[in-house]
């Protein structure tokens, strides 16, 4: 017999095309179980708690639930609000209690990545000292895909499809004026880890296909080699389509758009603002001498629903659903949902769980032997790795030639802890 009590689940942190599966999972499955007795969201994160404004997903239509399968963003409302130690955020961590104990909140679900899953394990401690009995419940979230101790992360295989795809159509574009507009370079997400970089050697399937080179933060980034790398490229192809991650690094670790060299500041001096292609196009121009172009596709392609991987989407739904599993039929607390990679070929995955600490504290880069030996473009191993990821579309429904989206009612509940 599980804890009886309510659930509360909240997302945070950046939104994914997935994240609302995830979430739909924990709110299908906690209907389920009778020992939950409120099933309620918090609206923006964290910081609903804070505020207490909860909302009851029982006044939601079971069909907007539903379509929660294939809503991009985060339905419920994110944030970005970081909470530090137990110590120096007490009166948060506190306050967080307070509401838990307001509403009978026995089962806590947070959908995030690294902070969050920091923050579920501080809640997870505090219940323990204060001696007030719930479940929490991590649950996997990042299009960075750099979550330690899970396969891969919910949320990676679709902007993984979509970025490979955008690199795909832009190379053709490359293809078909190269003769003016000689180069393109794609500038990825992915600050310290190169795992969206990485996916778009999936566009290429023929060698002359784009992207023909990329780069990511694992590998040190040198000039010398890259404007090598680009003549020889240019030379076979008479094109260049370049993907690079924004964290690129040199060898002293250094952000190259840190950098303080000749590439870093204008013909006035100025210093450069922009991003890690802006730079990249600089010494293209300087040292190639072709034109180059640069393409930075921003937020909408961690919300591209429209081409969202089904894989993906499925799995983000099914760590939802175990979370409420293992918490109600096991009384599993402190951990985080996982995915385990069982095969490639058929692929199979299921799920596990892992210590919130453990995950809070990790980072996952890319393994260098997943990289060439020349640091510009990945191994077979990681195509392997990527390409059952991506596998399948989401189906969405249509109306007046553009996707119909569900928005929550998200309906506030009457407030029993006010702020003082």
């Amino acid at each position: 017999m599980g804890l009886k009590g309510s659930c509360i689940v909240a997302q945070s942190g950046g939104p994914t095309a997935v994240i609302n599966a995830s979430a739909c999972g924990v709110v299908q499955e906690a209907m389920k179980h009778g020992e939950i007795e409120g099933v309620y969201g918090a609206i923006n994160g964290v910081l609903g708690i804070l505020n207490e404004e909860i909302f009851d997903f029982r006044e939601e239509s079971p069909d907007d639930i539903e379509g929660l399968k294939y809503t991009p963003a985060a339905a419920l409302g994110s944030c970005r609000y970081k909470l530090k130690s137990l110590e120096d955020s007490r009166e948060d961590y506190a306050r967080i209690m307070e509401v838990f104990k307001a509403h009978n909140i026995r089962y806590f679900f947070y959908i995030g990545g690294n902070d969050s899953m920091d923050t579920a394990d501080k809640i997870t401690r505090l219940s323990k000292e204060m001696d007030y009995e719930m479940r929490v419940m991590g649950i996997p979230k990042t299009v960075d895909n750099d979550l330690a101790f899970t396969d891969h992360c919910p949320g990676y295989g679709s902007i993984a499809k979509y970025n490979a795809t955008a690199v795909m159509e832009a190379g053709r574009d490359t293809d078909a004026i190269y003769t003016t507009d000689t180069c393109t370079i794609f500038e990825a997400m992915g600050r310290n880890a190169g795992w969206i970089a990485a996916a778009t050697a999936l566009a290429r399937r023929e060698e002359g296909d784009a992207p023909h080179l990329i780069y990511m933060p694992e590998a040190a980034f040198s000039i010398e080699q890259f404007v090598k790398d680009c003549k020889e490229v240019l030379s076979k192809f008479g094109r260049i389509f370049i993907v690079a991650g924004e964290g690129l690094k040199d060898a002293s670790s250094e952000y190259i758009t840190a950098a303080t060299g000749e590439f870093a500041r204008d013909s006035f001096g100025h210093v450069q603002l922009g991003g890690v292609a802006d730079i990249l196009k600089q010494i293209i121009e300087k040292e190639v001498k072709v034109k180059a172009r640069w393409n930075k596709l921003g937020t909408c392609q961690r919300e591209a629903m429209h081409f969202a991987s089904k894989t993906d989407r499925d799995e983000a739904y099914l760590c939802g659903q175990m979370a409420v599993k293992h918490a109600v039929e096991e009384d599993v607390t402190g951990k985080m949902v996982s995915l385990v990679r069982e095969s490639d070929e058929p692929y199979r995955c299921t799920t596990g769980l892992v210590g919130l600490a453990q995950v809070a504290n990790a980072e996952k880069p890319v393994p260098r032997e997943w990289i060439n030996e020349s640091g510009n473009f990945v191994t077979e191993k990681f195509i392997r790795y990527a390409t059952p990821l991506i596998q399948g579309e989401v189906e969405v429904p249509i109306e007046n030639g553009l996707p119909r989206y569900i928005r929550l009612k998200r309906k506030p509940i009457p407030k029993k802890s006010p702020l003082r």
